[in-house]
This record gives structure tokens, C-alpha cells and sequence, in this order.
């Protein structure tokens, strides 16, 4: 057996003696790579993260920032990772190292306060540094008075990068000012010549230790005949959710079996007839494929968690939890989406609004998983995504709510709409669908199907938001749909 390793800052280093369950965070900080820190061990504070060599959409690879707190070290064997202490280069003999031009410029704009969180910033801006299709635009009186969009700079660096990072010395005008200073990489910048190389095939993996064992199969085939021999094993992709049930709720698992990586589980194709969006293709790389020809997963996107989260989070993963207030099944179930399911014994297509079946149970069986999502086409014209939480990016949603309708002539052909959060599984709001269908779309139509929305699901108070909240949230957002629509064709 091939001996684990993970190339970290330009040096390969055995995965061994670490545990399968060890996170990249704590596998670094035990061999003395301290910049990486645990703020809140499940992914919302980003003072962990890490660079990853990834599969590039416009290079060859791309410089990925992820949580380190939430990934198996294991589950990079045969990658290559770049912490904030590898970005600096080495100086003359006797020298200090040469900073980084995105550390050089937190240090300069006072970026770093108290410094728990700057490594994390460091890399999470570095990623966004490399970006390939950044691209700088002449400074305008609007940059000059704030700018026209705050969350862009005149040097093409978009701050949601960092919406996963959080500074506690509330330091954040400076941290804006140093990510809007920083320029182009240099030609001779060995991280932005490493983007025209390819980033570390995928290695098949079973390292084993303390009794328990990591294994990635090298494909579909040998990854389903695994989980029907071992019906305990737990199905990672971006431990996303797993690595918060391994940090806070102090999970284990025997066996995991990681499909990140799975060669067929990572194809985005478009057809005739439907979108293919592979389980395992995280949704920033699904986001940057697609580049808006799917409008309604155009705006979940960026209302979804965080940067760091979506860098490793899938569609497969989302919906494999059953979560009944994950984000993207209202926005699938609005778009008709079907799952491929896949097990030892071949493949089955089911419907999403039939793949739920209880809080966190569905109609997977055991052995089988999420291969694909299938996205009928044509797309209904008339879309929106609306997420009602109590911050404005990276929370989890007290209400989601998306559309899609078919308006012809003023009237309402088919209407979709996908609720989360106001039952104990993501639902279709069949009886407002009915109220809407074969009517006209006018304030009559829409004030009546608003009431029947209101009375969909059957919410909960928790402390997130009371029932009665949430019911007048599916109504409004109806509403709102309409004056958006309305507003849009006066304005046309």
C-alpha cells in the first residue's frame, strides 16, 4: 500500500500517524504550522483556512480556499495545500522572508489588530488574489467616494471572498482597503505560475489507523460495491456537515468513504433536454461552469454560506443530509429537479419532490447514492430565490422560498414554488402553485395565492423565527415577486 502524504508549502509530509478523523487544521498546528486557528471548529469564522490545489475553470488549476478545521487530512492524500506561513518567499541568506503582496498589504493598511484572524484573511484573499479572470477596471469618482459597488474593488477583488472570514477587533474598513490596494501577481509569482500546471490527480486512498479507516475508491463502480459491503460507512464529499458533527457533536465513523473526487460524479453536461450537475461538483466550480445560465441557481449561490463553503460544499452533500432548511432543495424543487441514485446494482432517476420523506429521511436506500441532478429544460423565465435569515450572508435560512413561473400574455402557465424551513422536509406549495396556474398574473391573483402560501407547511417557533413569522414570510415573498416583475416590465 502506497504510503499517504500531502505535499504542504512545496514539501511532501506522511499523513501517518494522524487519525482518519484529524482534521488539515490539526494535522498542521501538530507539526508546528500554527498560522491556521480554531475559532468556532464548524466553518463560520474562517480562521483556518488554507489554499488548495484544485481543477481550474479558466487555468489549469486553481488556488482554492477552504475551511481547514472541517476537512480529513486523509482526504488529501496526493494533494497539495499552501498555509499563510508557505505564501511568503525566501529572502537573501540572513535575511527575513519577502512578505506576501497580500500580507504586505494587511500589514501596511492595519488590516491585522489583535492577529487571531489574519492568517485566515491572508489565505482567503490570496485565493481571491489569484483568481484568474480578476480583472482590474480605471478607478472612477464612484471608487473614489466608496464606489459604485462597495463590494468591489477597481482592482476586480469581490469581498464576498471573504464573507466566510470573521474579525473579531471589528477591523474590517482596513481589511476592505488591503484587498482593494493589492495588484496583479507578478510573472515570476510561483504561485500564479503553478495555475498553468495541472493541479495532483485524485489517488485512490485506504489509510487506516487507531481502528478506524479512510477510503477513496477510484471509482463509481468500486465506490458502490464498498458501501453494499459496508452498509456503516459514512459518505463524505466536503465534510462540510460531517466535519461539524466530528468537531461540536464529537461523531465517529469506522469507515468514511469519500466521493469528492469521483470522476463520475463531477460531469456537468447540458442537453436537449436537461442539466446533468454531477453530486460531487462543489458549488463554486457548478457556479463558475454555469455562469448564469441557470438564473435561479445564479442567485442562491451567493446567498449559500460563505465563499469557504461553497469552495467544498456539493449539491450531492446539501441534499444527502435531508436538511429541511438546507438552501438549494427549494431552489431544485422550483426547477423540477430529478436525482440520479445510484448502488451496486445500477441506477434510478427520482423525482425531488418524492425524494423526501421525513425529517432527514428520504427515499435513498442503504448503499445508494446521490450520482447526479438532472434539471429539466427548457427554464422557466419568471425566477427568484428568497432567503429570509437573520444575517444578511453566511446563516442559516429561517425561511427559503424560490420560484418559477411561466407567464404568457399575462397569464400564468405553470408556477413552481419550493419552500425550506416551514415543514419537516423541504416541500413543493402545491395548493399556492394551484392558486396562480390558468390566472392572470395581477394584484387579485397574487394577494389570494399569497394567502394560500401563508398557509403551506406547517412552521415551527424556534429561535431562529416563530410560525407565525415564517407563514407571513411565504406570503410576502410572493408579494414581492410580484412588485419586482411588475417593476421590471414598467421599467422595460
Amino acid at each position: 500500500m502506497v504510503e499517504a502524504r500531502i505535499t504542504v508549502n512545496g514539501k511532501s509530509t506522511p499523513i501517518s500517524p494522524a487519525a482518519p478523523r484529524t482534521t488539515v487544521l490539526d494535522f498542521l498546528r501538530e507539526r508546528g504550522l500554527t498560522g491556521s486557528k480554531e475559532g468556532c471548529a464548524e466553518g463560520e469564522c474562517g480562521a483556518c483556512s488554507v489554499l488548495v490545489a484544485r481543477p481550474g475553470v479558466n487555468k489549469p488549476t486553481d488556488w482554492v480556499a477552504v475551511n481547514a478545521c472541517l476537512v480529513p487530512v486523509a482526504s488529501l492524500d496526493g494533494q497539495e495545500i499552501v498555509t499563510s506561513e508557505g505564501l511568503a518567499t525566501a529572502g537573501e541568506p540572513g535575511t527575513p522572508p519577502v512578505l506576501h503582496p497580500v500580507q504586505e498589504e494587511m500589514a501596511v493598511r492595519g488590516g491585522s489588530q489583535c492577529g487571531y484572524c489574519t492568517p485566515g484573511f491572508v489565505c482567503s484573499m490570496a485565493a481571491e488574489y489569484y483568481r484568474p479572470d480578476r480583472c482590474a477596471h480605471a478607478p472612477t469618482d464612484a471608487d473614489a467616494a466608496g464606489g459604485a459597488d462597495a463590494e468591489h474593488g477597481p482592482n476586480g477583488f469581490d469581498l464576498h471572498a471573504l464573507s466566510g472570514n470573521l474579525c473579531r477587533c471589528t477591523g474590517y474598513r482596513p481589511i476592505r482597503d488591503a484587498a482593494f490596494a493589492v495588484g496583479a501577481p507578478a510573472e515570476d509569482d510561483p504561485l500564479a505560475r503553478r495555475r498553468e500546471q495541472s493541479p495532483p490527480e485524485p489517488v485512490a486512498t485506504e489509510y487506516a489507523q487507531d481502528g478506524s479507516v479512510f477510503v477513496r475508491p477510484g471509482t463509481l463502480a468500486e465506490t458502490v460495491r464498498l458501501l453494499r459491503e459496508r452498509p456503516d460507512a459514512v459518505v463524505v464529499a466536503g465534510s462540510t456537515d460531517w466535519g461539524v458533527e466530528v468537531n461540536i457533536r464529537s461523531r465517529r465513523a469506522d469507515c468514511l468513504v469519500a466521493v469528492d473526487r469521483l470522476p463520475e460524479l463531477r460531469e456537468l453536461r447540458v442537453g436537449s433536454g436537461h442539466i446533468e450537475i454531477g453530486a460531487a461538483l462543489t458549488l463554486t466550480e457548478i457556479e463558475r461552469r454555469l455562469d448564469g445560465d441557470v438564473p435561479l441557481l445564479a442567485e442562491l449561490f451567493p446567498q449559500f454560506a460563505s465563499r469557504l463553503i461553497r469552495n467544498s460544499a456539493t449539491l450531492g452533500g446539501n441534499l444527502g443530509t435531508g436538511s429541511p432548511i438546507g438552501d438549494s432543495p427549494p431552489v431544485l424543487l422550483a426547477l423540477e429537479a430529478s436525482l440520479v441514485l445510484a448502488d451496486a446494482d445500477g441506477e434510478r432517476v427520482v423525482p425531488l419532490a418524492e425524494y423526501f420523506t421525513g425529517y432527514r429521511q428520504s427515499v435513498r436506500r442503504p448503499g445508494e447514492l446521490i450520482r447526479a441532478v438532472r434539471i429539466p429544460l427548457p427554464l422557466s423565465p419568471v425566477t427568484a430565490f428568497h432567503k429570509i435569515a437573520k444575517r444578511r450572508f453566511d446563516d442559516i435560512s429561517s425561511v427559503a422560498v424560490a420560484f418559477a413561473l411561466d407567464i404568457e400574455d399575462g397569464v400564468v402557465r405553470k408556477a413552481r414554488i419550493g419552500l425550506g424551513g416551514v415543514a419537516a422536509t423541504p416541500i413543493r406549495a402545491l395548493a399556492a402553485e394551484a392558486a396562480l396556474e390558468g390566472k392572470p398574473w395581477a394584484t387579485e391573483t397574487v394577494e389570494a395565492a399569497a394567502r394560500v402560501l401563508r398557509a403551506q407547511g406547517t412552521p415551527m417557533d424556534d429561535h431562529r423565527a416563530s410560525a407565525g413569522y415564517r407563514a407571513a414570510m411565504l406570503g410576502q415573498s410572493l408579494l414581492k415577486l410580484y412588485a419586482q416583475t411588475t417593476t421590471e416590465a414598467v421599467s422595460s
